[in-house]
């Protein structure tokens, strides 16, 4: 029987915070890459709603550096056209977005210029005092990954990045990268002894957007705070987990960087495998970034790893049709746009828990979710003398990360009526509509959260070599014929039929798509 919908009446409380983040110190944001998609699409938009919302600091500036000329004017208006786009809140408040704007200046040069790089020491010094930043700065480089050693390089050189010896020392210095962290493991390791040459750790943030959505961030305060799940979070109840990130679109243009890259790369390395450590981690001692980011490491070191011959037992590779004749891909290229994978943690909580994991691009609809699948019943007690009881479905607890942020719940319960006829229902809750507020964008929490130096939703240094040293083996495998072949799969379908083996091994099935 289809499942039925059931409404729930939610009376969120909203007294004193657990945790109290307050308003960041004043600083300058320096934008390397300021006029590259991302900055218009997404860096731009959420400095916007944190100005609007009176979130960033009072004394607050920003710096946005290209390697093409920019001057101050026609750059600020450019800023305000992509705002009319890409803003989460229309229409526009017009003195909101020209108080932000105003906060804008420009600096140009390459990236190994020094001189353009003394020039910009002078514009921070500067800014410091007429914007009363505190001398604070943090670097935001949303660059391609290649630029990031000779970017760090030419911000030491200039004297712009300083370690920090002690906790809290004023004034600070902050990095920001975003992924990828590397393209596989021994590249990951040269760009954090870069970075290292630099900085201490604790002002290095590895972004990784998918951290900044707010139910990625409730799957703690759902686990460690309701007595009734916790205790079920095991081995003895959990059959198994599924994790989805479903995209409906292709490539759209980017073919020759998505060849270079991949799904795995870009989706299971550092997205899924962060929400599955999530899922899966030990209760931290506290909710402090180490103690969670150290439970987090945990997990990741007991993946059990998956090399060789063993790959195409546990890993389904696909590519939709169409795909090689996209502009910038190589012919016979063996660059996957779909994965499946069955992971194992060997640890007391998980053992025989398997973990199937599922991404891809130019599938059905856009999806991103956790199910977290929970034992079967052990009796025929509704059986009848017949096998009513195999038609019984095992409750299924869903963490919606995008579109439409929620929680489901599936559970059996008796139709009205003489007869003992069961069906399925479902308890669902929107995020938004029980707490009545729209869900800021993730890079919103995440750039509030570097300018107070809280690291609990970034990656560390020894969780990405951890995550590449799994996923690494695979690749290897995976570009040749030892990794098993590559599907193909039709655009707008669940993926290749291949991957339904994965789990029908041990008599599962995948959730609908």
């Amino acid at each position: 029987m289809d499942a039925q919908g059931v409404h729930i009446e939610t009376h969120p409380r909203e007294g004193e915070p657990v945790f109290s983040a307050g308003r960041p110190d004043p600083c300058t944001l320096v934008l390397f890459g300021a006029t590259g998609d991302l900055a218009e699409r997404k860096l731009f938009p959420a400095l916007f709603e944190l100005a609007r919302a009176g979130l960033l600091p009072e004394n607050f500036a920003i710096v946005a550096y290209s390697r093409s000329k920019l001057e101050d004017g026609p750059f600020r208006e450019h800023v305000k056209e992509g705002l009319k786009k890409f803003a989460r809140t229309q229409p526009l408040d017009e003195a909101a977005v020209k108080r932000f704007t105003e906060t804008i200046e420009t600096a140009s040069g390459g990236y190994d210029d020094p001189e353009a790089f003394k020039l910009l020491g002078q514009k921070l010094q500067d800014l410091s005092k007429r914007r009363k930043t505190d001398g604070n700065q943090l670097y935001y480089m949303a660059t391609p990954a290649s630029t990031f050693p000779q970017i760090i390089q030419s911000l030491s050189g200039a004297g712009l990045l300083k370690r920090e010896e002690q906790p809290g020392q004023k004034p600070w210095h902050r990095l920001i990268i975003e992924k990828p962290f590397g393209h596989d493991l021994e590249s990951a390791k040269a760009l954090n002894k870069t970075l290292g040459s630099a900085l201490d750790e604790k002002q290095i943030f590895r972004i990784d957007h998918y951290l900044g959505k707010e139910t990625v961030q409730n799957i703690l305060v759902f686990r460690f705070a309701n007595a009734i799940f916790e205790p079920l979070w095991n081995r003895q109840h959990i059959d198994h987990v599924e994790i989805t990130a479903a995209e409906a679109i292709g490539v759209e243009g980017r073919g020759g960087f998505y060849d270079e890259t991949g799904v795995i790369r870009d989706m299971v390395q550092n997205h899924l495998l962060q929400v599955l450590a999530l899922c899966a981690m030990e209760p931290p001692v506290s909710f402090a970034a180490e103690d969670i980011r150290d439970e987090k490491n945990k997990v990741f070191r007991a993946l059990r790893p998956v090399e060789g011959g063993d790959v195409p037992q546990h890993v389904v590779v696909g590519q939709y049709e169409g795909y090689q004749d996209e502009k910038g891909v190589t012919k016979g290229s063996r660059t996957p746009t779909y994965v499946a994978m069955k992971m194992n943690i060997d640890s007391w909580r998980w053992q025989g828990v398997p973990f199937y994991l599922r991404a891809g691009k130019n599938l059905k609809k856009r999806l991103t979710e956790v199910s977290i699948h929970f034992k079967t019943v052990p009796l025929g007690l509704f059986s009848g003398g017949g096998a009513t009881c195999q038609r019984l479905q095992p409750n299924v607890l869903t963490l919606r990360i995008q579109p439409h942020e929620g929680i489901a719940l599936s559970f059996e319960s008796k139709i009205p009526g003489e007869d003992v006829n069961i069906g399925g229902v479902t308890m669902d809750m929107d995020y938004a509509e029980s707490f009545k507020k729209p869900v800021p964008e993730a890079y919103e929490r995440l750039l509030l959260d570097c300018m107070r130096g809280n690291a609990t939703l970034f990656a560390r240094q020894d969780s990405v070599e951890q995550a590449w040293g799994y996923i690494t083996p695979i690749l290897k495998a995976l570009e040749t014929d030892e990794g098993g072949p590559v599907h193909t799969y039709a655009k707008g379908s669940k993926g290749p039929d291949a991957a339904d083996a994965l789990p029908a091994k041990n008599g599962r099935r995948w959730s609908t798509l």
